[in-house]
């Protein structure tokens, strides 16, 4: 009996430390004072001027075309190099799944510099193709690793007897392997999408000036004060992933019960 109320004291206190900052910025995001210190009543000010600041729009249209684009090509390029990986021999294919995995065990902070002094190298100009660029290098590694266990549980034969029964090389590509392997591209892409949404480091490198995406901005504002507007913009960000990931934990109930 004891140790049963330790176990759900123990989870209750993982919970509260977890989402109790998150509860506190929610709270925060519908008090009518600008001060954290006192409550002044509630009032829905700051989302209606949320939308109209202009900087913090800019920064969120950056944070999301950015995620986006970078992880559509970074899913494009991993699944193809997941293909032409899993046709190296099995001791070549070690040694390259080693070093692909070493910008996800590296350091940001190393490789915002790097990308950096290679983009300073080269004479290119920093703002979003910087950024780009940069993105799509470390969102890469993480695709590999969601697409290759797919790859690796292929039936290599499949796509062989398609190859006999008249089917081209890209026409059987997509109606054999890219089904079983879309799973894993999925979760490749979802992995970009996070882990782009959420970088400051390697973008606060790489970035030029004028250029700005949520999280260097809020980097700015905290700096001055953040204002309360941020308040309601991470709660708006909370909700939608809250609601995002209900959706998708719902459809394969539902599936299961038909």
């Amino acid at each position: 009996m004891i140790r049963n109320t330790a176990k759900k004291i123990y989870i209750a206190l993982i919970f509260i430390f977890l989402y109790a900052p998150i509860a506190t910025l929610i709270v925060l995001s519908f008090n009518a004072s600008r001060t954290r210190a006192k409550w002044g009543g509630f009032t829905l000010k700051w989302y209606g001027e949320l939308f109209q600041n202009e900087e913090i729009m800019q920064a969120l249209f950056n944070t999301l075309f950015i995620a986006l684009v970078a992880s559509v090509v970074a899913t494009i390029i991993g699944t193809i190099a997941c293909i032409s990986i899993m046709n190296l021999k099995r001791r070549s294919r070690t040694i390259v799944m080693g070093i692909t995995n070493i910008p996800m065990l590296n350091a940001d902070i190393v490789t915002g510099i790097s990308l950096m002094l290679l983009f300073i190298s080269m004479g290119l100009r920093f703002g979003m193709g910087t950024i780009l660029l940069s993105h799509i290098t470390f969102c890469i590694p993480y695709v590999i690793l969601s697409v290759m266990p797919r790859m690796k549980q292929l039936n290599p034969h499949t796509y062989e007897a398609a190859l006999d029964l008249g089917a081209g090389p890209v026409y059987g590509f997509f109606k054999v392997v890219f089904p079983d392997i879309l799973p894993g591209v999925l979760s490749g892409f979802l992995m970009a999408f996070t882990m782009s949404l959420d970088d400051f480091i390697i973008t606060h490198f790489t970035k030029g000036a004028g250029v700005d995406t949520l999280s260097t901005k809020i980097y700015t504002e905290v700096k001055k004060g953040i204002k309360p507007e941020m308040y309601a913009l991470s709660t708006i960000i909370f909700v939608t992933v809250l609601v995002l990931l209900f959706l998708v934990n719902k459809a394969p109930s539902e599936k299961n019960k038909k």
